[in-house]
């Protein structure tokens, strides 16, 4: 193979990691807005898709590292995309088997086969990113070469991966709109479809490619010994425990804040059309105002130190989830028209039911009741009534309390580089063992949003944020005092 049509290999490479560590995001941001149509049919099933993602990280986080020793990165980036293949179709299956199948009954309701084949999709999906969380960054590493270029590569990934947070709710709230008890996952299979192309495509590519492979175990080779475990580090176990609970942090805020958004009663934000829609262009900002803290974070991490910042943003968080918790929801401001945009969601609508496009335009830019009149009966065929097609046209009023949540992305956006960086703090040999129990700990991002829904059932949306503020408050322990190496007397090398 001449030079050229390595380095052409290599370009293909990492523009099909890129792809990669955008749909980690992708993949992972699909259980919490899929959530609010399981949980309009089961009220204790909203984060249950997003648990069971979670869920597979306890199970996958040191077999994935194992694997990259025994059987190299290019095998197991090869095995983490068919395995999300599998549960990206099996997530569709959802929406076409079992729905008239109940199995059991949870609270004296009936639970049907096609929660089941879902939340099988989600946990063997958890599979699918674990693997790829794991090989995906040293990969990028070694595309680069190391050094200043392989860091480059992965911050231009860890780009995309927030990028990819961004949309999916945006277009996930696009394909809902409003949820009904008549939502289904049928509305929203284009997205599987283009994600299980995505994985397809990436797999021919990497498999047809060569990828160095440095940490692959040799026969013969002596195996190294390790008379501790990473725990036996004071500051590792803390850290370990920092992690789990920082995960759900950064997923069960904007999670919870979704679900506030879409819900339509007395209990939600009061938004009554086009909920969904609405709470994932919110939510949205949240994502990528954690792409602008890594950014910004990048620049001031030569001169400000990493405990500082983690101190500095678990304060901030607390301060404005405080601040969110108190401020009333009535309350609100009127969502800006690059957020949201009511006349050309109102247009849109219109064309979906059925209506020319021509017609709708007109209708949006001069509302009459006579177009409300003509069309009744597209409209309730669409499940639509003159007064929501009204309604839709105004400009959104949503809680302040969300813009403080959404703030809140820029706090955690520096949260876990900064956690993972004090908690392998000399360490030495045993770094790449905590790192596979740290991919452990993500399990922590289905778990304790998992807990906050179910406070959030009992006492209401934002009293569930005082969970968030109890792990906050363990972050900024960790920060202050958790973080010091006292365990100076084992050897690390």
């Amino acid at each position: 193979m001449t030079t050229n049509q390595k380095n052409n290999g290599k370009i293909i490479a990492i523009i099909a990691m890129m792809f990669l560590f955008a749909m980690i995001a992708f993949v992972t941001n699909l259980a919490a807005p899929f959530g609010l149509i399981w949980g309009n049919q089961y009220s204790w099933a909203g984060m249950m898709g997003n648990m069971m993602n979670f869920l597979a990280y306890l199970f996958m986080g040191v077999p994935a590292g194992t694997m990259l020793v025994k059987i190299g990165y290019k095998k197991t980036a090869l095995t983490a995309m068919a395995v999300g293949f599998v549960g990206l179709f099996i997530q569709y299956l959802s929406s076409i088997i079992g729905a008239d199948t109940a199995l059991f009954s949870v609270g004296g309701q009936e639970v049907y086969l096609n929660l089941i084949i879902y939340l099988l999709g989600a946990f063997i999906c958890g599979f699918c990113v674990c693997m790829l969380n794991t090989v995906v960054n040293p990969m990028l590493n070694l595309l680069g070469g190391g050094g200043n270029k392989g860091n480059q590569l992965i911050q231009t990934g860890g780009t995309l991966n927030s990028l990819a947070a961004t949309l999916t709710p945006l277009f996930v709230g696009v394909l809902i709109g409003s949820v009904t008890d008549k939502t289904a996952m049928s509305d929203v299979t284009p997205l599987l479809f283009i994600a299980m192309a995505v994985f397809a495509v990436s797999f021919i590519i990497i498999s047809a490619i060569a990828i160095p492979e440095p940490h692959l175990a040799k026969k013969g080779e002596p195996q190294e010994k390790f008379e501790h475990s990473p725990l036996a580090f004071r500051h590792t176990l803390l850290g370990v425990i920092a992690i789990f609970l920082y995960v759900g942090i950064e997923v069960g805020i904007p999670a919870q804040l979704n679900f506030f958004m879409a819900d339509t009663s007395a209990r939600g934000a009061g938004i009554l059309i086009n909920g969904a829609a609405i709470g994932g262009a919110i939510v949205a900002i949240y994502w990528l105002l954690m792409l602008v803290g890594r950014f910004l974070s990048s620049l001031i991490s030569g001169k400000i130190s990493t405990r500082t910042q983690l101190i500095a943003v678990s304060s901030v968080a607390i301060v404005l989830t405080l601040i969110a918790i108190f401020t009333p929801k009535t309350v609100g401001f009127n969502v800006p028209s690059f957020v949201y945009d009511p006349v050309q969601k109102t247009s849109e609508i219109l064309e979906n039911a059925g209506i020319p496009v021509a017609e709708a335009e007109a209708f949006v830019n001069n509302p009459t009741e006579e177009f409300l009149t003509q069309n009744a009966a597209v409209l309730a065929e669409a499940k639509m009534t003159p007064e929501s097609v009204m309604k839709s046209l105004e400009t959104p009023k949503v809680p302040l309390s969300a813009l403080f949540l959404v703030l809140c992305g820029l706090c955690t956006s520096v949260m876990w580089g900064g956690i993972f960086n004090l908690a392998v703090e000399g360490l030495g040999k045993y770094t790449a063992k905590a790192s596979g129990i740290f991919m452990m700990m993500v399990v922590g991002g289905g778990v304790m949003p998992f807990i906050q829904n179910m406070l959030s059932g009992s006492f209401g949306y934002l009293a569930s944020y005082w969970l968030v503020i109890a792990m906050l408050a363990y972050l900024l322990y960790y920060g202050l005092i958790g973080c010091k190496n006292v365990n100076t007397d084992i050897p690390t090398e």
